[in-house]
């Protein structure tokens, strides 16, 4: 995979999730929600089989809907735009997890098979973010404790449990069988 295409899709990346962000914190989340669906788009169809990066993405909206859902419903998080069902994940933090579906086989995709890592950057990762959305203003933890201690584990067993599966849905497996060729 050319070094072109990852650096474009870390940057695609942080321009949609600075936009959903932003955009909820400013109380208009369905800006960044065009942005996070132009940049998803953008990667699906630049794909060279767009159906299985789709299918990943899909479920990782399902994924994330569920996850951030069950962390609303108890009281860890709480968000105060884009929400259309009390208890269920505002609609733009749930479009993020699509977002984090375009990282999985390209800039992600050397963290495949390295489970300890992977878990690593998740229970990190994955709460810097949302403290990131909470510095920006886009959110509020209800408690902080518990609802960083949510984070940190549900990433460390969803980061693991995304990359073994964009290996089964991987849009991006042919531009490699390109360049090796």
């Amino acid at each position: 995979m050319s070094t072109t295409t990852i650096v474009s899709n870390v940057v695609l990346f942080q321009i949609g999730w600075f936009a959903g962000v932003l955009s909820a914190a400013a109380h208009r989340p369905w800006f960044g929600l065009l942005v996070t669906t132009a940049v998803v788009f953008t990667h699906v169809f630049r794909a060279p089989m767009p159906r299985p990066e789709l299918e990943l993405v899909l479920f990782s909206l399902g994924l994330g809907l569920a996850f951030d859902s069950l962390l609303v419903w108890q009281g860890w998080l709480e968000y105060s735009s884009g929400i259309v069902f009390s208890n269920v994940a505002p609609y733009w933090i749930v479009a993020l997890w699509g977002l984090f579906a375009t990282l999985l086989n390209v800039s992600l995709r050397w963290m495949r098979g390295r489970w300890g890592l992977a878990m690593l950057f998740g229970a990190v990762g994955g709460p810097a973010a949302y403290y990131g959305g909470l510095r920006l203003g886009a959110l509020q933890f209800g408690n902080m404790p518990a609802g960083l201690l949510a984070l940190a584990i549900g990433w460390a067993v969803l980061t693991p449990l995304l990359l073994s599966l964009s290996a089964r849905f991987d849009g991006y497996a042919g531009l490699l069988e390109k360049k090796t060729a």
